[in-house]
Formats: structure tokens, sequence, C-alpha cells
């Protein structure tokens, strides 16, 4: 299917991809109009081995064999100069490919089956939760895709940290599954800069990575976020006569039986694994608002809090 030019959806580690031939550039547009994506966000490009970079990436320096030797394959998407054979669409007209290789078994069959790059980005409408689950992906793309390879709940839970080895020192466009910790132990210094705004269309240079734009990962039902305990927040809501859903990885009992809590693990993985499931939860549960409850600051919860950010600032 992939290779007719079709639209697969499928598992990685991380959350659902929507593929497309990322050679085809009309395939490549199909994801586009699938999504409702903007074309100036650009999209991941998925590939079976680091052979098969050379087919989108025009370099691959020191640092990028570093850092696949140790994390591929796995959640680490590098940003790369592209190859002139790159459709447009792929990089929204910009001079560099993000690039990864999936680890989940159905990911990279489908990929070595193909025998050919997968551009895809998270198998959602654009702006819109991510998908950990095959009913997730249905919510929003029902009768717009053509395959739905059904893995079961993806084990990440979120999506892959972006590195752009095209600066110097390398920069970090997404936090993800990989931490900086880890990414500095490899290749030295990372730039931490989060990116609050996406180019417009007509702008000379767009965005390297998917992921930067400020309204992104969000449910449908208005979603706020609140540092400390929450508990005032949601009283406040319910004083309002809201419907109120609250998430928290506190240890102290939910006093208001009348509100949707769910509580998720207090340590970094175990909460980016449940996350978009729960927010998925709350979100078709009829609710007036949901409530997260922040966890820390710290580079170990940089990414978790980057989605509820931006699921925050889409409302």
């Amino acid at each position: 299917m992939v290779r007719a030019g079709g639209l697969v959806v499928f598992p990685t580690e991380t959350v659902y991809g929507l593929g497309a031939n990322a050679l085809d550039a009309a395939a490549v547009k199909g994801i586009f109009t699938a999504k409702g994506r903007p074309a100036n966000n650009p999209v991941i490009v998925h590939v079976a081995d680091v052979d098969r970079v050379r087919e989108v990436a025009a370099s691959w320096p020191d640092s990028a064999a570093l850092l696949a030797d140790r994390f591929w394959p796995g959640p680490l998407t590098l940003v790369l100069p592209r190859c002139e054979r790159l459709p447009d669409a792929v990089t929204a007209g910009g001079p560099t490919v993000a690039v990864r290789i999936p680890a989940h078994p159905v990911a990279l069959a489908l990929l070595h089956a193909a025998s050919l790059p997968i551009a895809a980005p998270s198998a959602n409408r654009s702006t819109e939760l991510s998908p950990t689950r095959a009913e997730h992906v249905l919510r929003g793309l029902d009768g717009r895709i053509d395959v739905l390879l059904d893995g079961g709940q993806t084990a990440g839970g979120i999506e892959s940290t972006v590195l752009d080895l095209t600066a110097q020192p390398p920069r970090l466009l997404r936090p993800g599954l990989i931490g900086v910790a880890a990414l500095e132990a490899i290749v030295g210094p990372v730039m931490r800069e989060r990116a609050l705004t996406v180019a417009a269309p007509n702008e000379s240079q767009p965005p390297r990575s998917p992921g930067l734009m400020p309204r992104h990962y969000a449910p449908r039902t208005p979603l706020e976020c609140v540092e400390g305990n929450g508990a005032a927040r949601v009283a406040s809501l319910l004083a309002e006569g809201r419907r109120v859903g609250w998430v928290t990885f506190s240890d102290s009992p939910n006093p208001y039986p009348e509100v949707m809590a769910r509580r998720l693990p207090s340590d970094p993985a175990g909460y980016a694994a449940r996350l978009y499931a729960v927010l998925h939860e709350l979100d078709v549960a009829g609710l007036d608002r949901i409530v997260v409850t922040l966890p820390p600051h710290g580079d170990e919860w940089l990414a978790v809090r980057d989605r509820l950010q931006r699921a925050a600032d889409a409302n």
C-alpha cells in the first residue's frame, strides 16, 4: 500500500504514525490533507536502517553516527541536511530533514517490506492529541486512511526527542523520551530552546522539526495546567458548575467524588507512557475542563511539561 501511494497508520514505540512514501510528493501531500496539517510544518522521515538515511539526508556527520549507534532504533529524531530528491512537502521546503529509525517491530517490518523511507507525523488531526491506541487514530482519521496496523498500546506514550545536528552545538528542538543528559553524554553540550512559533507559509526559513507550534498535542476539551496541588482550582471550577477532569500524580486522595480524577505515575517515563491515553479518556467524557497538576521542573520532566503547556496554549 505504501509503495502504491497509500496512507498507512502504524504503531511506533512513541505514538502511532500516519505514513506515506517519503519520495512520492503526491503521497506525502495526502498526509497533510488527511490531518488538516499546514504545509509549513515538516514531517519526520522513518527509515529501516542507517544505510537508508542516505536516501533522504545529504550528509552523515560523526555526531549522528555516535547518536545512532547509541539510540537507534529508538525515540530519537536527528535533523540533517536534506537530499535534493526529497519532495519539498516533507521538509516544508527547508534545507533539512528530520529522520529516525523506530524501535517498534511493526514499524520496522513495514519499513523493511516497503523498502523505502516513510514520512510519518503522528496519526491524528492537526494540533490534536497524538494517538497511543488504534481507537485514538480512528477518532480523528476514520475514513481518511487506507490501512491501519493495530499494534496495541504504544509503550513510550509521547513523541520522539528531536535534535538538530546542523546547529553548533546541537540544538534540542523537541524534548522527548531521550533526555538531555543522555544526549550530552554522547555529543557534549546541547542547546535547550523552546520554540513558541512556527514560520508562516511565505517565510523563507521554515521550521526544522515538527512539534514546534504553540498549539499542539491538545484535547478538544479545554485544558489548563496548574502548579502545586491543583485542588483549589478544581474546587473553583466545581463552584461554577463545571464538569471537571483532574490529572495529578499526588498521593493525596481526591476530595471531590464528582470529579474524574486520574493519578499518573510519579516517575517521568511512567507518566509519559500513560499521559495521552488518560487525556483521550477524559476528552470523550463530556467534561467542561481538564485540569492538570504540572509535574516538577527539571530536565527529566522537560518533555512532559512541554506537551502539557502546548496543550494548554491551545485553549
